[in-house]
């Protein structure tokens, strides 16, 4: 449940403010008394709220359209519409949701962070087609395992084209149109693409349920006896995401077959494989749960299981041992000893989809996001109309230094007011007079922390750092 809105600013400095979907008030006068920020701050943040009302986006203004009723939900459905971080629209259709601008800056941020983790650690980035032929998907046996998944076919003459239902198919093609040797092995091969599932239009909603789908997706091409290695390096790369992104798992599951499933293969197949991830982790150090029934057709998988604020558990990153699509699509390596060998294709989600884990986020964190995520990371708040321009050169200089970073000029309100609407922001820079004339600032964190007056360039300097680093830290003591 979302807390209801504080009753004021006026909160001691050990006290953190509640980072929720909050209230923006009503101007009032400003303050005379304001020839520095400190004074003004303390001011305004002592001041008996005003009249609220019950929106606020995440990169600090007020909806275009307040509702009437209080937020009351932690729901991502509620939350990111009052946030204007995504929306959907019945002439689009169902499951097919946009995002918004703050939203698709959540979005970029995160997609390009997934790929520089990625990146140091040896992946190399591809892009391939959302469409491919129906004998793709009966030849990986997509068709015959998850046909009423799929959309229906489009007939292109003496062809039917299908939507993908997943990236895997694509990735094995993309490995065999190559002669490949022992030497490059393992070879890791990552894509954020598009995907589509045919999914009940009764069970779509928000972000968690859609049609249209973006993955974060690998699949990592070696040898067997690099299989372990390779899986529990990228358990560790997930672990490594989850904590840049404040994410808590809740266990991890080992996907089996279950009874009566359809699963493609012989049981020998799917023994080995087990063996291989469960080898992972215990290299990895990580306890695990079994799940019969879990598994995926093509072999057994590593869900990292999450929890929403209601209790409500998904999978949200996974890996995979497929020993099945190899064969398939007859992939093969030159050895050392001149032969051909079948290589072993481990499938692998950092963050899993980019909507499931967005929505995952804004549940997490009620609008908060981590510094370096967040939509706005540092507002410039002049005290009154003649530090505006020094206001609008912070931002600038912040903006230079890859901080996101805008002004919240004093004509829009009083001080206290301008500092509510947009407390969902990292940094709240307030420059008064004396700031103005000596090239400082008095910061505010979001978490209610006031900083003691630092130069605007050190400030800048740390809070660039800070976000460059991919913490969930706000500052650094």
């Amino acid at each position: 449940m979302v807390p209801p809105a504080e009753e004021g600013c006026g909160l001691p400095q050990d006290t953190p403010p509640r980072p929720l979907v909050g209230s923006h008030h009503a101007a009032r006068p400003q303050h005379d008394d304001a020839g520095d920020a400190t004074g003004a701050l303390t001011l305004a943040l002592n001041e008996a709220p005003g009249r609220t009302s019950p929106g606020l986006r995440a990169s600090g203004g007020p909806p275009p359209h307040p509702r009437e009723e209080p937020v009351t939900t932690a729901d991502h459905r509620r939350l990111g519409r009052d946030l204007d971080l995504f929306d959907t629209d019945p002439l689009i259709g169902a499951g097919l949701p946009f995002w918004l601008p703050d939203g698709a800056t959540v979005r970029h941020t995160l997609e390009e962070y997934v790929r520089g983790l990625e990146r140091e650690a040896g992946y190399v980035h591809v892009y391939s087609p959302a469409l491919g032929k129906r004998a793709l998907y009966e030849k990986s046996g997509h068709w015959a395992h998850y046909r009423d998944g799929m959309f229906p076919p489009l007939d292109d003459g003496g062809d039917q084209l299908v939507l993908r239902p997943s990236l895997c198919p694509h990735h094995a093609l993309l490995y065999r149109s190559r002669g490949r040797s022992h030497r490059e092995l393992p070879l890791r091969v990552a894509e954020l693409g598009d995907m589509y599932r045919h999914e009940p239009s009764g069970s779509l909603g928000g972000l968690t349920r859609v049609r249209a789908i973006r993955l974060n997706d690998a699949h990592i091409f070696c040898t067997p006896d690099q299989v372990v290695d390779e899986t529990a390096d990228a358990l560790d790369l997930i672990g490594r995401a989850h904590r840049a992104l404040g994410i808590t798992p809740l266990r991890h599951r080992l996907s089996l077959p279950g009874p009566g499933g359809k699963y493609a293969g012989e049981a020998a197949t799917w023994e080995r494989a087990t063996g291989l991830l469960v080898s992972a982790l215990e290299q990895a150090g990580l306890d695990w749960e079994e799940g019969p029934g879990e598994a995926a057709f093509y072999g057994p998988k590593i869900d990292v299981q999450i929890a929403d604020p209601a209790g409500r558990e998904s999978t949200l990153s996974t890996v995979q041992v497929d020993l099945h699509q190899p064969e398939r699509f007859d992939l093969h390596y030159t050895g050392p000893d001149g032969a051909r060998h079948r290589p072993v294709m481990v499938h692998r989600s950092v963050i899993g989809s980019i909507e499931r884990v967005v929505a995952h986020l804004i549940e997490v964190h009620q609008g908060a996001f981590p510094a370096w995520l967040a939509p706005l990371q540092t507002i410039a708040l002049p005290v009154t109309p003649d530090q505006e321009a020094a206001a609008a050169h912070l931002a600038d200089r912040a903006r230079r230094r890859g901080l996101r970073a805008d002004t919240a000029p004093a004509g829009t309100g009083a001080l206290g007011a301008r500092i509510r609407t947009h407390r969902l922001v990292p940094y709240q820079a307030v420059i008064g007079a004396r700031e103005a004339a000596q090239d400082t600032v008095a910061v505010r964190l979001r978490d209610g922390r006031r900083l003691p007056p630092l130069p605007a360039e050190e400030f800048l300097d740390r809070a660039a750092a800070l976000t460059a680093a991919h913490t969930t830290d706000l500052w650094d003591e």
